[in-house]
């Protein structure tokens, strides 16, 4: 089942349009068309809604060198993404040289505010840097500095001038939070967004540094409390992750409750730097942030995320569980590998396998207990008296190795066959029956496939979730990763999703 999607289309009667936009709410679970949800290396999200269309202001996530520029997202649905490329460079920051991060985003009075971290300074040196204010009449800019000099070019209760986050109370009165070097501050920015106001004890700048507290401040406000989140741990490494703590006022104090977002070994590591993107007129509120893909120990390699954000009766946020979902209505293949054999495209918010003898495309998870849904239809396959002759499509789980050849992986594989057979088998550089079944199958047919593993035992779903078509016990390891095949047919896969068991 298709999700609905957000949209501004609009010509109705306020009663029917307050209907369908109810109906039309982006209210996922997760990124449903697949996490990352934009291509390319990116981190520290930044997020707003303006207008009908949410906003994403990342870093660039390269060597500190190269980190010259912000680009900026935006899309009506969470689903489809428009890139606005170079939307500042350090060519319009005359102090700026390098390390152009961290962004935040503010409008005010028609004005959109880019607020940025440059220079990467240090305590006790001369340079320039810290910081950074632009403006512009749009979110995707173009952007001019705004003062031509940092806005927070010092170090001041110990926090290194990076990482912040702007946001403006109910009353009107705009603050900035930020601070690295394990400190963080909060100071009051005038109603012109590019000045530093004072605060009635005459001091500027006050430090609000929570227990944990490493990095990348982020306020946001929900019924009347305030929620300052942060990252703990090192963004170079895996254990990066999100804590928050709650306060009756927004300069605290703020005493930490709980970490909510951390690594999951079957999914990503280092997640962390987050934004939070309320959907106007509800309480739906998803965490965007960064995290860096399995197996890879390159420390720029980040990419953008974002999963549901619950809360819990009493205020305090649940635990958030990054979820792999993809119901392709994106209309790419972000996050897939499909350089092995066969071919593979999106089309009408489906994966489409073209017929081949062999085709295989697969997703970076580590699962080894789980919970594989997906939706499958065979297309043209050969037909013959028996599952060796016939085509089939299906899934793969537990994969730990792949090239490209017909059977050239390690791992096990569940699929229908056009004979009318459910199979389960296991391929290590071959292929082995382990089980299988005599179903009905159709060929244009949607049939919707589960696998589930559980201390490896296996069981194989059809449609009918309440009872197995096949179980088996397997003997070798399924953690690896997951992903698709077809056999001798062509096949459309949707609404995949693979999870921990409860």
């Amino acid at each position: 089942m298709k999700l609905p999607f957000y949209t501004t289309a609009i010509l109705f009667s306020s009663g029917s349009y307050a209907a369908i936009m109810r109906r039309a709410l982006p209210d996922f679970t997760t990124s449903e068309a697949g996490n990352p949800f934009v291509d390319g290396w990116y981190a520290d999200p930044d997020t707003c809604v303006y207008k009908g269309q949410y906003w994403v202001f990342p870093t660039s996530s390269y060597a500190y060198d190269e980190q010259t520029y912000l680009d900026a997202f935006s899309s009506t649905d969470l689903v489809h993404w428009t890139k606005h490329a170079d939307i500042i460079t350090k060519a319009q920051v005359s102090w700026a040289n390098r390390a152009m991060w961290a962004p935040a985003h503010i409008e005010r009075d028609g004005k959109y505010y880019l607020y940025f971290a440059a220079n990467d300074i240090q305590e006790g040196e001369k340079q320039v840097g810290g910081i950074g204010v632009a403006v512009a009449d749009q979110p995707e800019g173009p952007y001019k500095d705004a003062i031509g000099k940092p806005l927070i070019g010092e170090y001041h209760n110990g926090a290194q001038p990076i990482d912040q986050d702007v946001f403006i109370d109910d009353d009107g009165q705009a603050y900035i939070y930020y601070g690295g070097h394990a400190h963080a501050n909060v100071a009051k920015l005038n109603s012109d967004m590019v000045s530093i106001g004072t605060f009635s004890d005459g001091s500027q700048f006050k430090e609000i540094t929570p227990e944990n507290y490493v990095e990348g401040s982020l306020m946001f406000k929900r019924n009347g409390k305030y929620y300052l989140m942060w990252s703990e741990g090192g963004w170079t490494g895996p254990d990066y992750s999100v804590s928050y703590a709650i306060s009756d006022s927004p300069i605290g104090p703020f005493n930490r409750e709980a970490k909510i977002l951390q690594q999951d070994t079957a999914v990503a590591t280092g997640s962390g730097h987050n934004g939070v993107i309320k959907v106007p007129g509800t309480d739906i509120r998803y965490i965007f942030y960064h995290r860096r893909p399995l197996g890879d120990s390159d420390c720029n390699h980040r990419h953008l995320a974002y999963d549901r954000m619950y809360f819990n009766e009493d205020g305090t946020i649940k635990p958030v569980t990054m979820l792999v979902k993809d119901n392709f209505e994106d209309g790419n293949l972000i996050g897939w590998n499909t350089s092995f054999e066969g071919s593979f495209s999106v089309k009408d918010g489906k994966l489409k396998a073209e017929k081949a003898t062999s085709g295989k495309a697969l997703q970076n998870t580590g699962f080894e207990d789980l919970v594989f849904d997906i939706d499958i239809a065979l297309v043209d396959p050969d037909v013959g008296s028996n599952a060796q002759d016939s085509g089939d499509a299906g899934v793969l789980f537990g994969v730990t190795s792949a090239s490209a050849g017909i059977d050239s992986l390690t791992g096990f594989y569940a699929a229908i066959d056009a004979s009318g057979e459910v199979v389960l088998g296991q391929m290590d550089q071959g292929w082995t029956q382990l089980a299988s079944v005599q179903t009905p199958i159709q060929t244009g047919t949607d049939y919707h496939l589960r696998v589930t593993v559980i201390n490896k035992e296996v069981k194989v779903f059809v449609d009918d979730m309440s009872a197995p078509k096949l179980t088996h016990v397997v003997s070798k390891s399924t953690k690896g990763t997951t992903g698709v095949r077809v056999f001798r047919t062509g096949a459309l896969y949707d609404n995949l999703s693979v999870a921990h068991p409860q």
